[in-house]
């Protein structure tokens, strides 16, 4: 009699906990909580890529400090500013020149020098 209770108790202990863990589950995947673990992992997304941006600037401003160290370029350098780099120069790449005369939007080829028509005989 005290097996056939042990058994009983030990059935029916391990439905409720099976009952348990299959209600966590389905409640776990329901369409609304699927969404607020996205919407929560892609905020802790967001936080991790901004310390990363925060991270890099740092550490960019910290190399522009020891190269400007090193260059004899800081801040207290009263020739500093004269030595400073010009802009850099804005280059049109090749078939994509325009005449200042063209309509907007208006490709115009660009002018090679000689453009006269010739043939293959040699003559004209």
């Amino acid at each position: 009699m005290i097996r056939r209770a042990f058994w009983f108790t030990t059935g029916a202990a391990a439905g409720v906990w099976a009952t348990t863990k299959v209600q966590r589950t389905l409640r776990r995947l329901t369409p609304e909580s699927l969404a607020a673990r996205a919407a929560d992992r892609a905020v802790e997304a967001g936080h991790r890529a901004r310390q990363f941006a925060l991270d890099v600037r740092a550490g960019m401003a910290q190399r522009e400090d020891e190269l400007n160290d090193a260059l004899g370029l800081g801040p207290e350098d009263p020739g500093a500013a004269g030595r400073m780099l010009p802009p850099p120069v804005r280059r049109v790449p090749l078939g994509r020149a325009t005449d200042i005369t063209a309509a907007p939007g208006q490709r115009v080829a660009p002018e090679y020098g000689n453009t006269e028509k010739r043939t293959t005989d040699g003559v004209g």
